[in-house]
């Protein structure tokens, strides 16, 4: 007669399923915990997420639109399917090089000038040790961030403008002849640049302040006492306590780089600056709601998003081996 034996299990296997549960318990029992303690700010996170699932995750969905042929009345999802058609006709459209050029070239300015602007910036009132004079450039750099897109555009309108602009006016006191600013496309990239350089510097330059703030003031007691001057102490300790905050603000800016704002670049847009001011932004509008061929402008902001989201990475890469920070560090 057989002898049933239980065969024991192998060496260590025994004690790494008791390890791994005691692991799930213990998450289990410190989630429940984490909820029980801090169920109001839970409960304060509910409305966001919310938000963001019902305008941002339900929406991506609808980008299927791209592999179809739309028909408004077979809906989104009954319309039939086209493949990569949309995006063939967009890549073979003759204004294709264009659009690209003008928006990675129009980004790629924007970051490069404003980047550094709002670091020296931060690091200038950081300087200051008079209140008074602090706070009043900080009140005037920072406030145009406040004022309205369509706002700004009228003011630099106005000052630009070849026939009432004090710019103008000023050229004209020197002898100098009216110059058209708006109508001459050479022009309009230093115009979008510079406008959103004063517009957004200030409120970059918050952020900056505030990492700058949490550098140990022993450091510089440090420096100090070893004979270091303001620049040397700029260089090599605010300037290595701020890194990881510049780090992540140029890899988001980067991987922004191609969905460059919509509403300036097409205000500030007319029939004679048309040749570099028009972007993939302001062609996706046209193309969706003017011409109403929802299937291609919906293939082109895919393709924009595509390509943000490779230079996301790439970016993110490079920066994490170089400096050690990044987005997931």
């Amino acid at each position: 007669m057989a002898v049933l034996t239980s065969i024991p299990p192998p060496v260590g296997q025994a004690p790494d399923r008791q390890r791994r549960r005691r692991r799930e318990r213990t998450t289990i029992t410190g989630l429940r915990r984490s909820l029980q303690r801090h169920w109001t700010l839970y409960l304060l996170m509910v409305v966001p997420l919310i938000w963001f699932a019902v305008f941002k995750y339900i929406p991506m969905s609808n980008a299927v639109l791209a592999f179809k042929n739309f028909n408004v009345i077979k809906g989104i999802w009954g319309s039939p399917w086209v493949g990569w058609q949309n995006f063939e006709l967009f890549f073979h459209n003759p204004v294709f090089w264009t659009l690209v050029k003008n928006t990675f070239v129009l980004s790629v300015y924007t970051v490069a000038a404003s980047f550094p602007i709002a670091i020296i910036l931060a690091l200038a009132l950081n300087e200051v040790r008079n209140g008074l004079f602090k706070r009043s450039v900080q009140l005037v750099t920072y406030a145009p961030y406040f004022i309205s897109t369509v706002v700004v555009v009228s003011m630099t309108i106005l000052v630009l403008s070849p026939r009432l602009g004090i710019v103008n006016e000023g050229l004209g006191f020197f002898g100098v002849p009216a110059v058209d600013f708006l109508g001459n496309p050479d022009y309009f990239r230093h115009i979008y640049v510079w406008s959103d350089v004063w517009q957004t510097t200030g409120y970059s330059a918050v952020i900056y302040l505030a990492a700058l703030s949490g550098i140990d003031p022993a450091l510089h007691e440090s420096a100090k006492i070893d004979g270091a001057s303001r620049l040397q102490r700029i260089r090599h300790v605010d300037l290595p306590g701020i890194m990881p905050t510049a780090v992540i603000i140029l890899v988001l800016a980067v991987g922004n780089i191609m969905a460059i704002g919509f509403e300036k670049a097409f205000l500030f847009q007319n029939p004679l600056n048309l040749s570099q001011s028009e972007i993939i932004a302001t062609y996706v509008y046209k193309t969706g709601l003017l011409n109403a061929d929802f299937s291609g402008a919906t293939a082109v902001g895919l393709f924009n998003s595509v390509i943000n989201l490779v230079l996301l990475l790439m970016v993110n890469t490079i920066a994490k081996r170089i400096t050690g920070n990044g987005l997931w560090s």
